[in-house]
């Protein structure tokens, strides 16, 4: 395939079968009343806007959130603080699967808490990624599964014990949490757009499972109804579960054991209850190689002209190399199919910074 690959997709009004929920005011008051909370920087770029002849051109920079370099803190505080709330127990255990943030983001809660993490991470996970868990405390298992078979083994052991299990994914019998960790997220796209002065005509959200593009397109829906900016969904060539499963218009998944620099995305089920949400609202999904994340990385440290210079990850960097990539092709049928334009008003999200 070429280096992306996009597949359009015509939109229909989302049938909201799993009863989401809008608690967004809850959700940003719990987020404000945390001693760590502050607002994200949001980076105009307009030199590269102008460069490349589009209207604006905004990165929201999660690697300044509750210093862990990554957005998942949103998400897994959310839902902690809602079993806690919940069951009132004075001693929890947490338990998760991880590629690296959401682990380290759940051992972050714990630990401020008083509380214990158990965190499982699959087979090839960077030293450096069980570090940054193990420095909160947590105790840290890597097994010889991939991510998707590491979720059920979790989810497994954390029944057994009688733990609570924490995953941004569902499962059958384990939705509630699961659906906070979604709402969890919008916290990051209402922020965005208080920051802004005009409505996004663009929106791209890269996807593991698609817990946090689900929490993002649902805050959107909620203030939008279909009134909404182009989505674009964006995954790893080499794990595009939700791309494939708008293709077949059924969930598919994406087994053995894929390999992507992007470790966040490297997830081959896509959340089924955010499933739904995306294939009825996006504009397109979109799958891509190594090379536009390694490009988007480059361009947050090198940037142009008078642009701001930041620490963009693996993860979080592919958003702006798509575009980059896009904009810059001379082939502008990719430009076309995303109905980019000197009107757009473009809007990604830099989900981690860099890990050194």
């Amino acid at each position: 395939m070429d280096i992306i690959e996009i597949l359009q997709n015509v939109k229909q009004d989302y049938q909201n079968n799993y009863g989401l929920k809008n608690c967004f005011e809850d959700v940003y008051n719990y987020h404000k009343s945390m001693a760590d909370y502050e607002c994200t920087p949001l980076h105009s770029l307009d030199c590269m806007a102008e460069k490349y002849n589009v209207k604006k051109l905004y990165v929201k920079d999660e690697s300044m959130r509750f210093g862990l370099n990554a957005f998942k803190g949103l998400g897994v505080s959310y839902a902690v603080h809602k079993i806690m709330e919940k069951y009132q127990k004075e001693k929890c255990t947490f338990v998760s699967c991880t590629d690296g943030n959401h682990g380290k983001a759940l051992a972050w809660i714990a630990w401020k808490s008083g509380q214990k993490a158990v965190i499982f991470m699959p087979k090839g996970s960077e030293e450096r990624r069980v570090h940054a868990i193990r420095q909160y405390q947590a105790e840290v298992f890597v097994t010889d599964m991939n991510y998707d078979d590491t979720v059920r083994y979790a989810a497994k052991f954390a029944k057994e014990k009688g733990l609570f299990f924490v995953q941004d994914t569902a499962l059958p019998g384990y939705e509630e949490v699961s659906e906070n960790i979604m709402y969890g997220y919008s916290t990051m796209i209402r922020e965005a757009l208080e920051q802004m002065n005009e409505k996004p005509t663009h929106i791209f959200l890269q996807a593991g499972v698609g817990s946090m593009a689900g929490g993002v397109v649902w805050y959107l829906y909620e203030k939008y109804g279909m009134d909404l900016p182009f989505i674009g969904i964006i995954e790893s060539e080499a794990v595009p579960c939700i791309f494939q499963s708008a293709k077949e218009n059924r969930l598919i998944s994406i087994g053995g054991e894929p390999h992507t620099i992007m470790a966040g995305l490297n997830c081959g089920e896509a959340n089924y209850i955010s499933f739904p949400l995306l294939k009825s609202l996006s504009a397109c999904f979109i799958q891509c190689n190594d090379q536009i994340t390694l490009k988007g990385m480059y361009r947050g440290e090198n940037p142009i002209g008078a642009d701001i210079s930041f620490s963009s990850g693996e993860s979080g960097a592919v958003g702006l190399g798509l575009i980059e990539e896009v904009l810059q092709n001379p082939n502008k049928m990719w430009k076309e199919q995303l109905k980019l334009n000197k009107e757009s008003v473009i809007l990604l999200f830099s989900t981690e910074g860099r890990l050194s």
